[in-house]
């Protein structure tokens, strides 16, 4: 028993999860910008929904927070709680160590600031599942929005980094063939970034016209730390001055 962890595509390239407790059927969907895609995975695997948790503020990550709620009966909607003006739809604050409970399973919230001042990650250690929102990605990292380079750093290599190599990371957005392209432009005699590139783009190239048709063998996600750790130059920085420097070949990529 555990959690069944459904992807859900949604917008141009986002991922919403819908997380379900095995044992009890409850769930929590992380991440909504569009409520019709959640609303029909939920009836197709009869989950009862319990709250909707949200990484960041940002709309493409919680536009359907408060349709979503109220269609599941006024379920919470939770975020960090010094989002709680400007999150969708935000009845609860969570913060560092914080426990989130889906049926039998709990989640423990890890503060990580920087694409934007309250952004979250749910770590699930039990099932060995991080939702990482737009913080980490598969071989990359979202921007530099409202934090610093420093604070990159200290939230990619101090805290993600540090757990386990078998957690499974469920990022925020199809963006892994880019970043993986850019892994290998800065790090061009990494073979196991040459191999995944090579795997990922067969992959890509049978998706969808349209994201929300997209299947579970049209997605890249999700990665792990053990893979990030050998892939994400991001990771693998040795200081925030290098983290700081990548960030800005990125933007320019």
């Amino acid at each position: 028993m555990g959690l069944q962890i459904e992807r859900i595509p949604t917008f141009r390239d986002n991922y919403t999860y819908l997380v379900v407790c095995d044992a009890t059927r409850e769930a929590a969907v992380i991440d909504a910008p569009e409520a019709k895609p959640v609303i029909d995975r939920v009836e197709q695997t009869g989950a009862k929904v319990t709250q909707i948790l949200s990484t960041h503020h940002h709309p493409d990550h919680a536009m359907a927070n408060s349709e979503l709620a109220a269609h599941f009966g006024g379920v919470p909607v939770m975020g960090h709680v010094s989002d709680a003006d400007r999150l969708e739809g935000f009845t609860r604050g969570l913060d560092e160590g914080d426990t989130v409970t889906i049926g039998k399973e709990n989640g423990r919230v890890l503060f990580i600031p920087c694409h934007t001042r309250g952004h979250v990650a749910y770590w699930f250690e039990g099932a060995d599942a991080l939702f990482s929102g737009d913080m980490l990605f598969a071989a990359g990292c979202g921007r530099t929005f409202e934090g610093t380079a420093e604070m990159m750093f200290d939230a990619l290599v101090g805290k993600l980094a540090a757990l386990p190599d078998a957690t499974r990371v469920f990022c925020g957005h199809e963006y892994t063939e880019t970043n993986l392209q850019f892994a290998a432009s800065v790090e061009p005699e990494n073979a196991d970034v040459a191999e995944r590139l090579a795997q990922v783009q067969a992959i890509r190239s049978r998706a969808a016209d349209d994201w929300h048709d997209a299947t579970p063998d049209e997605m890249t996600i999700p990665s792990t730390i053990g893979e990030e750790k050998r892939l994400n130059p991001f990771l693998r920085a040795s200081d925030a001055e290098e983290l700081g420097r990548l960030r800005l070949l990125k933007d320019e990529f």
